[in-house]
C-alpha cells in the first residue's frame, strides 16, 4: 500500500483485523498442526500482528514488501526470521514449509493466482496453505439503507488502488486453479459478536476516510459519518462485510 512509515493508526488497524480472526486462527492452526510444524511462513506479515500472537516450536518466517513493516514486526515478534520480498516471487526453495498462510493479503497483490502458485510451490507435500481473511465487498450490507453509498464508494476506491475488493468470493476457484486441495472454507465477519466500541468504529472511519479522501467531498464524508454515529446510537446500524477464509492442502 506504499506507506514508507507505519503510523500508529495503521498499527492499531492491523491489530484490529488480527483480533477479528483470533478464534478462527486458533482452530485452523490447531488442525494444520502448528504445534508440531518445523517451518512456517506468513506471506505479507506486515507489522507482526499475527506473528506476535503465534505459539509454536517451529522456525517462523515472515515476508513483506515494506522494510519498515518488517522492522516493526521484529519488535513485536523478535524470534521470527524476516525477509523483504514479493509474494509473487517467493525467495524460498521448493517445499520449504509445513504451513504457509496469509491474512488480508490476496486482495492487495497484483496477481492473486500467481501468489497462490508460489505459496503452493514452497509448501511441502501434505503441508497446509491458509488464506485467513479475504473480504467480499460486493456483498457488503449497510443498514439503514441511506448509508449504502459508503460501501459503493469504498469498493470503487479499493479498485482504483489496485485492490481486488471481491476476492473473498473467488478464493475457492483460485485455490482450485493453483492446484491446492480444499479442506475447508467459510466466511467470518467483523459484524459477529458484540457491537463495536466507539474506538473500533473510529478505526473503521479512519480507514474509510483514507480510502475516500480526494474522491468524495469532505463535507459529504462527514455527513455520512454523523449519520453512521446516529444509527449506532439508535441501535439501528448494521455493517457486514463477508470475509472469507480457506484452508488448503498440498497433495502428496
Amino acid at each position: 500500500m506504499g506507506r514508507a512509515k507505519i503510523s500508529g493508526f495503521w498499527r492499531r488497524r492491523f491489530a484490529q483485523q488480527a483480533n477479528w480472526t483470533r478464534e478462527l486462527r486458533a482452530y485452523l492452526f490447531l488442525h494444520a498442526g502448528l504445534n508440531t510444524a518445523q517451518r512456517v511462513l506468513e506471506v505479507g506479515c506486515g507489522t507482526g500482528a499475527i506473528l506476535s500472537d503465534m505459539q509454536t516450536p517451529a522456525m517462523v518466517h515472515g515476508l513483506d514488501l515494506r522494510l519498515a513493516s518488517l522492522k516493526e514486526a521484529k519488535i513485536h515478534a523478535p524470534t521470527f526470521s524476516p525477509t523483504c520480498g514479493d509474494g509473487l516471487y517467493l525467495p524460498y526453495p521448493n517445499q520449504s514449509f509445513d504451513i504457509v498462510f496469509c491474512h488480508f493479503l490476496l486482495l492487495w497483490v497484483a496477481d492473486p493466482l500467481q501468489t497462490l502458485h508460489e505459496m503452493a510451490r514452497v509448501t511441502r507435500p501434505n503441508g497446509h496453505i491458509l488464506a485467513l481473511a479475504e473480504p467480499d465487498y460486493s456483498n457488503r450490507v449497510d443498514q439503514p439503507a441511506k448509508l449504502a453509498p459508503l460501501g459503493k464508494w469504498q469498493t470503487e476506491s479499493l479498485r482504483r488502488q489496485g485492490a481486488h475488493p471481491n476476492i473473498g468470493r473467488e478464493l475457492a476457484e483460485l485455490f482450485y486453479q493453483a492446484g491446492i486441495k480444499i479442506v475447508e472454507t467459510g466466511a467470518i465477519s467483523q459484524a459477529e459478536g458484540d457491537p463495536p466500541t466507539s474506538s473500533e468504529r473510529e478505526l473503521e472511519w479512519r480507514a474509510l476516510e483514507s480510502d475516500l479522501t480526494g474522491k468524495i467531498p469532505d463535507e459529504i464524508i462527514q455527513k455520512f459519518k454523523a449519520l453512521d454515529e446516529e444509527a449506532w446510537a439508535r441501535g439501528e446500524r448494521i455493517l457486514y462485510v463477508p470475509t472469507h477464509y480457506l484452508w488448503g492442502r498440498i497433495a502428496v
